[in-house]
């Protein structure tokens, strides 16, 4: 929420450059909020560190109620249904998961073509909605570079774990020689560029929903293709599977789409406009 207020004053000429977050690197507010990410990042790698990417993937997405309870706290907003509904099924949904998915360690993929296939799809599918995303800069855009920096960040979540394993059994050495720590920083530069451009072109209520969902089903996709991770295969527990991620995904809407997710007012929405048009 911090980074969103300070990233929807910057200039349009910033949108998917490196040089919005120089701009965004001035501003304490925006600093404070990039802290209070790095270090929620940390601790979700320490939590790659101990446990499979595919159950520690499904929880992480319970950040939302953390933004929900912070949107809550300054807009006065009462949950509602809609609030209860979307906390139901999310809470719910990520419990059906690890419950019939049962998320196991198993033996890492070594053929490296496997990893580069599925890291190649899911990068690949990012590179086209920052490409979609630039034609409809201020319509669905910002829901693109969301779901776009999701994937990324899905990878990077991936890598992370790997990044953690190497350094376990072979310490700095082994990790450095590696080349998955630097895959994490470019994901992770990356995908921050994509998230502060779609909080600069549209409210935190568009953005955020497609952001918490695709970085959990990117990350379960490469924890099962390449990370080794097991999961239960029968048609019961695939059905239950499938049905707890599509509600927790639900529940991640909801949630976003709330009344008590910022929006932007009539004049600030107007102030948008003239700034594109002059950008123009």
């Amino acid at each position: 929420m911090f980074q969103q207020n300070v990233a929807q004053r910057a200039p349009l000429g910033d949108f998917l450059s490196p040089r919005l977050l120089l701009d965004l690197m001035r501003v304490p507010r925006w600093l404070g909020g990039l802290g209070l990410m790095v270090a929620g990042m940390t601790l979700g790698a320490i939590a790659l560190a101990k446990g499979e990417v595919s159950l520690v993937e499904p929880l992480l997405a319970t950040n939302l109620l953390f933004a929900l309870a912070l949107s809550r706290h300054q807009t006065r907003q009462p949950l509602g249904r809609q609030g209860w509904a979307g906390l139901l099924l999310l809470a719910g949904g990520v419990s059906a998961f690890i419950t019939a998915g049962e998320p196991r360690a198993g033996s890492a993929v070594t053929n490296p073509m496997r990893h580069w296939l599925i890291i190649g799809a899911v990068v690949g599918a990012a590179l086209i909605l920052t490409a979609c995303a630039k034609r409809s800069r201020l319509s669905w855009g910002p829901v693109l570079l969301a779901l776009a920096a999701g994937l990324l960040y899905g990878v990077q979540d991936a890598l992370t774990r790997v990044s953690g394993t190497r350094f376990a059994e072979g310490g700095l050495t082994a990790l450095l020689s590696g080349w998955q720590p630097y895959g994490v920083l470019v994901c992770g530069v990356t995908g921050l560029i994509l998230v502060q451009s779609a909080f600069e072109t549209a409210p935190l209520r568009m953005s955020l929903p497609a952001l918490t969902a695709a970085e959990p089903l990117a990350g379960i996709l490469c924890g099962v293709g390449f990370l080794g991770d097991r999961l239960h295969t029968d048609t019961g527990a695939l059905a239950w599977e499938a049905a707890g991620l599509a509600a927790a995904v639900g529940g991640i809407v909801l949630l976003g789409l709330h009344p008590a997710m910022p929006c932007r007012s009539a004049e600030a929405e107007a102030e948008l406009v003239d700034r594109s048009c002059r950008h123009r």
